[in-house]
């Protein structure tokens, strides 16, 4: 067989279940990404020619492929948002932003130096790429879609969290790239330019290019075409020329896109709130997400069983269970607390904070910026943290969602 045909028959057959196997899965305990991954690693224990699936090998293209599920998953988010921006409306998000993340990446990088003995550049990259949590592989804890209500506390604040932390993380793992290169003979750390530029003008330029962009184009289409010529387009491509076009725009002026899509996102929500063609934007950004999702879900199936996980030893194992069950749910209660919430809302919060594609990018555009010290230890341990967030985030999610939606007597929809 021809590898190049085979791969995109297999990649033809991976797309059109990605159409319909989420509906099918709807009452059963075995999800999407858990389906996909098993699939990928079926597939790929096979005597099939083909392409590798080693992130360690091809590291470029790992970044290219996370880097636009990611973008997708962010549009995706911020498009479903209902409740209407506010410092006080979005308090929640600012204690998980400010709070949380700062904890696990702190928790990350303590437990990388201590119980794995690693230096303070490999402690502070795993810390940092674990922080975000993921908004690809999260949609069974997030909001429904637009104007579909269900968007109550936990769902909010993990969706909003999930959509700001993908590019408040990245300061972080530039100080880890810093560092390494430091460590190697590099060009010396500077704390000030960390601090101004990588920190300061990336995260407040982002944001706002987001969202004067964001509000721009809205502006645009809405105030341009006639409503009733806009209720009729079913053209959700807007959604992707947003997304590679604000991205774009922020990345040139060097500031972080990731956070610039999502605000953008969030302005467009914004515009015309009970306009039908929000609903179109979604569905769209859920189509792609959903395909890319599921070609990278059988490539991490893949690298399973090529042997990427072949670099833990008893002690990285230690830390991917400690790491998932308790540094993220300890910071997350800790991020909670004075925030409103009653404990099994603050408990759904601080458990469900999953691990997935984003972590990936981080650690793929780490691997191509600078040299780690046991950089094959480090992926194998992202990766076993990302599908034992796939398998115990997955298992529980959705019932736990449900449940907390009959406490409150809600009936939960389906998003």
């Amino acid at each position: 067989m021809e590898p190049y045909k085979l791969t995109l028959t297999l990649i033809g057959l991976t797309l059109l279940g990605a159409a319909w196997t989420p509906h099918l899965l709807k009452r059963h305990p075995v999800t999407f990404p858990m389906l996909y991954v098993a699939l990928g690693m079926v597939v790929y224990a096979l005597p099939l020619p083909l392409p590798a699936a080693d992130p360690l090998r091809f590291p470029i293209i790992a970044e290219r492929l996370t880097e636009l599920a990611v973008l997708i998953a962010l549009v995706g988010a911020g498009l479903r948002i209902d409740t209407p921006f506010g410092w006080r409306r979005w308090s929640l998000t600012w204690r998980l932003l400010g709070i949380t993340m700062p904890l696990t990446i702190l928790g990350g990088m303590l437990l990388g130096q201590h119980l794995l003995g690693y230096g303070i550049a490999g402690a502070m990259l795993l810390g940092a790429v674990l922080a975000p949590t993921d908004p690809v592989l999260a949609s069974d804890v997030q909001v429904h879609g637009p104007g579909e209500g269900g968007e109550d506390p936990v769902r909010f604040g993990l969706t909003s969290e999930a959509g700001l932390n993908d590019g408040l993380a990245f300061p972080f793992v530039w100080l880890a790239v810093a560092m390494a290169i430091a460590f190697n003979g590099g060009e010396p750390l500077d704390w000030a330019r960390w601090f101004a530029f990588d920190l300061a003008w990336r995260v407040l330029g982002g944001a706002a290019i987001g969202g004067a962009v964001g509000y721009g184009l809205m502006y645009l289409i809405f105030r341009s075409e006639r409503d009733a010529t806009l209720s009729r387009s079913s053209d959700g491509l807007t959604a992707l020329a947003i997304t590679l076009f604000v991205y774009g725009v922020a990345e040139l002026c060097q500031t972080y896109g990731f956070l610039a899509v999502f605000v953008a996102a969030v302005v467009v929500r914004q515009q015309e709130r009970d306009h039908q063609y929000h609903a179109t934007l979604n569905l769209f950004a859920e189509q792609c997400e959903r395909l890319l999702m599921a070609v990278l879900l059988v490539l991490l199936g893949g690298a399973v069983m090529g042997g990427i996980l072949s670099a833990l030893t008893p002690s990285e194992i230690a830390f991917a269970l400690i790491f998932v069950l308790v540094v993220r749910p300890i910071a997350g209660w800790v991020g909670t607390i004075g925030s409103g919430l009653g404990s099994r809302e603050r408990m759904a919060v601080s458990l469900f904070g999953v691990r997935g594609i984003g972590s990936l990018y981080y650690l793929a555009f780490a691997t191509n910026h600078a040299d780690f010290a046991r950089i094959e230890a480090i992926w194998s341990m992202v990766v076993l943290v990302v599908l034992l967030s796939i398998l115990l985030h997955g298992i529980s999610g959705k019932r736990a969602m449900e449940w907390l939606d009959r406490q409150r007597g809600v009936h939960s929809g389906s998003s």
